[in-house]
């Protein structure tokens, strides 16, 4: 038996009667394999604040981007051959030259679907007369590849009769949509090795 709740933001899913393996696999797949957009591409026009190029891009990586899952493809399995399109990628840029803190709500994206989830999270600052460009790209991902991929954050709480699962979406889906592409994921991971056995 499941049963489902929303608690302070998170998903609280509760098994009854399942081997707590099942459920663990399920918080696998959620952190390896449910994918998002995050900003994979930095290219560094002007950087006049005091921050090396390396820390911004590494910065905005880990930007949370709200993701779109129906339009658009992995960049390695898109028809373009990876080269980047309009179907496997999205395009960025950030430029500002007022003096101040530089946060991601700068961020203009070519897709208004695709943007920060939160839009003060703080990149860099700047001093008077100074200018930061950047063009950037996004593209969809996996935890298993980086961690800036990941969607949510998830754990078990084991209390006796029954399992919780605990899913706290960083942004890029809700917390369902997480969930929901776990077990979509899992079914076919199933499905595929039932078709080499």
């Amino acid at each position: 038996m499941i049963t489902t709740k929303t608690e302070g933001g998170q998903l609280l899913i509760q098994f009854k009667d399942t081997h707590c393996t099942i459920i663990n696999s399920i918080r696998r797949v959620i952190l390896d394999d449910v994918p998002t957009f995050a900003i994979e591409d930095v290219e560094i026009i002007s950087n006049g604040s005091p921050v090396y190029d390396e820390v911004i891009a590494h910065r905005l990586g880990l930007v949370p981007i709200k993701t779109d899952l129906k339009s658009y493809n992995f960049k390695n399995t898109c028809s373009c051959g990876s080269v980047g399109c309009a179907l496997c990628e999205v395009k960025m840029t950030l430029s500002q030259d007022t003096d101040g803190y530089v946060y991601s709500g700068s961020i203009k994206s070519d897709d208004p679907q695709i943007v920060p989830v939160n839009e003060e999270i703080p990149i860099t600052k700047l001093f008077a007369g100074k200018k930061l460009e950047l063009n950037l790209k996004a593209n969809l991902g996996t935890g298993r590849e980086h961690a800036k991929w990941a969607p949510a954050h998830t754990y078990l709480r084991d209390d006796n009769d029954k399992v919780e699962l605990v899913v706290e979406s960083f942004g890029q889906l809700s917390n369902k949509e997480v969930y929901n592409k776990a077990i979509d994921i899992l079914i076919q991971k199933i499905d595929d090795l039932e078709g080499v056995l």
